[in-house]
């Protein structure tokens, strides 16, 4: 059995000048622990419901880019795998994601996971100003993404021509360590 610790708040006492403290003692923590991976979530405010039902809090509660946090992390842990729960396919081009995925791969000694959905959050999406199609497309768009990401990280660095997305060039370099490419 493998178990993973997932991070899902960065609203501590003393706010946001002791979250880099934090994250490093968990993360050390985890790592030392023998967690096999760890996770953040991949969105941009707290996904707190009305009243606070989920118990994670209002979105105004603070909350971390989720690949720069990985990245960080990185640095503080030697064992454990990284990755996102999850990221919204509309957040990232495919492109730049299956890259940003890559490099924290490389940088972690083959640590990366990619944790990829359709997405679900249109307040944030609109928020930031992310456009957010209907549910179909998000779930097309997850297609190609993952399409994207096997033709990334294979030999083959030719064009991609999809219904939602076009790369002229699908050029990886470096590839992942994870072979064949991080586990999604």
């Amino acid at each position: 059995m493998k178990i993973g610790l997932q991070i899902p708040n960065f609203t501590w006492p003393g706010g946001p000048k002791v979250i880099h403290s934090k994250l490093a003692e968990i993360a050390r923590t985890a790592d030392q622990a023998g967690f096999s991976s760890l996770w953040v979530m991949d969105h941009f405010f707290q996904i707190g419901r009305p009243n606070n039902q989920s118990g994670l809090g209002p979105a105004e509660d603070e909350m971390l880019e989720g690949y720069s946090t990985l990245s960080y992390l990185t640095g503080f842990t030697q064992k454990v795998t990284l990755g996102t729960l999850v990221t919204g396919v509309v957040y990232r081009h495919p492109g730049i994601l299956i890259k940003t995925v890559t490099t924290l791969d490389v940088l972690s000694g083959g640590r990366a996971y990619l944790g990829i959905g359709a997405a679900w959050n249109e307040r944030e999406a609109h928020g930031l100003g992310v456009p957010f199609p209907p549910v179909k497309e998000r779930f097309e768009r997850l297609e190609e993404t993952l399409q994207i990401a096997r033709q990334m990280w294979s030999d083959n660095n030719g064009s991609y021509s999809g219904k939602h997305y076009q790369l002229t060039e699908t050029l990886c370099s470096p590839q992942p360590l994870s072979k064949p490419h991080p586990p999604s």
